[in-house]
């Protein structure tokens, strides 16, 4: 199975969200009685028959017949032709809607349940509405405008990992409890041993052994060592004497695992300072990227988490992980949107390839629920 179809199958929860929310919002449509329908009734008035007078001709009958054909075959073809205009060749008998000020509030409303946000909502919404107002849209043609959109705030977000000619490259992982961060560590340092790049890896959540021996688990896996210190041990001692290993053998990447931290917690988020502070005593440039992973199940709170770790730690990108386990896929769309940080990879599950490079389109199709 291709990651994209992955992807798709495993943001069900957003996309089911999103076209149920669609449809809905087309079914809303107020009752009208479409304009090319009048001739309909102007055919049907009574006044015709008025000539069956005493001294009606036969020739009378005739002009019934002839105006009758012509006037219900146009408007049976005009919504056809401009459901293939509008459409593209979609099927015109797709139920619509005109697209007014109340049809753009309700898609406000889906984008920001979906966890969008309010200021990315009303981007989106207002630059899908530009040009389109009094046009009548289906839910097929509003999800190709909304994957478009979203495509082109996350087009320039989409960058994978730099990677350096410093030896060693210090990538410190960063992020609250319970994000997913010993996994992605695993995974990357499983790809990169994979692609030829030579990596350690350094259990800095020596408060959680759980996390170190997940962490020594996918060492096994990929054939990477794991370098450990006693429960309790200070962090940035170990990052210390991490970074001498590394540089004495070579190692083209230290990846530093950090225990999970809450943004509330001023303590820690000192301590997470102090292991940048000693990195950088081994080498002044380090950390060269520090990934700041987030839970997509958390929503807005991810912005908060944003913020607060690019103050200590200087994130330099991202990676979004359980992406198949929430409604609230939007929420990568709002940090795009709002800081420009570069999204480097995204999870959907478990398994080495479940982790793959953000692409903004594939993202945002299944993110709607489209197809490829």
């Amino acid at each position: 199975m291709s990651f994209f179809n992955k992807l798709k199958s495993r943001l069900l929860k957003s996309s089911s969200k999103l076209e149920e929310g669609l449809d809905a919002i087309i079914a809303e449509a107020p009752v009208e009685t479409p304009p090319d329908a009048a001739p309909e009734t102007a055919v049907t008035r009574q006044p015709d028959p008025a000539p069956q007078a005493p001294q009606a001709p036969a020739p009378t009958a005739k002009p019934d017949p002839a105006p009758v054909p012509a006037q219900v075959a146009d408007p049976a073809r005009k919504p056809g032709l401009f459901g293939r205009l509008l459409g593209r060749g979609e099927d015109p008998a797709a139920p619509r809607r005109a697209l007014d000020d109340a049809m753009l509030e309700s898609l406000e409303d889906l984008l920001i349940r979906s966890d969008m946000g309010v200021e990315t909502a009303l981007r989106v919404t207002a630059n899908l509405a530009e040009g389109r107002m009094g046009k009548r849209l289906s839910t097929a043609e509003i999800q190709t405008l909304l994957s478009d959109e979203i495509t082109r705030i996350m087009a320039p977000v989409a960058r994978p990992m730099p990677l350096y000619p410093t030896k060693p490259q210090v990538v410190l992982v960063v992020g609250v409890n319970g994000s997913g961060k010993t996994t992605t560590i695993g995974k990357l340092a499983s790809q990169f041993r994979a692609a030829g790049k030579s990596v350690i890896i350094a259990a800095g959540d020596t408060f959680r052994a759980a996390a170190v021996e997940q962490l020594q688990v996918w060492g096994e896996r990929a054939g990477v060592p794991v370098l450990t210190a006693p429960e309790g041990s200070d962090p940035a001692s170990l990052a210390f004497d991490a970074m001498t290993r590394a540089q004495e053998t070579g190692a083209d990447l230290l990846m530093i695992d950090t225990a999970g931290r809450l943004q509330n917690r001023a303590d820690l988020m000192e301590e997470l300072a102090k292991i940048v502070r000693v990195i950088r005593k081994k080498d002044p440039t380090a950390p060269h990227n520090t990934l700041l992973v987030l839970d997509a199940t958390t929503g807005q709170n991810a912005l908060s988490q944003v913020e607060t770790f690019r103050n200590i730690s200087d994130v330099s990108g991202l990676v979004m992980t359980k992406l198949d386990g929430t409604a609230k896929g939007g929420v990568l769309v709002a940090l795009a949107d709002k800081f420009g940080l570069p999204i480097h990879a995204i999870g959907v599950g478990e398994q080495i390839d479940d982790l793959a490079p953000f692409d903004p389109k594939d993202f945002a199709r299944a993110l709607v629920g489209q197809d490829r």
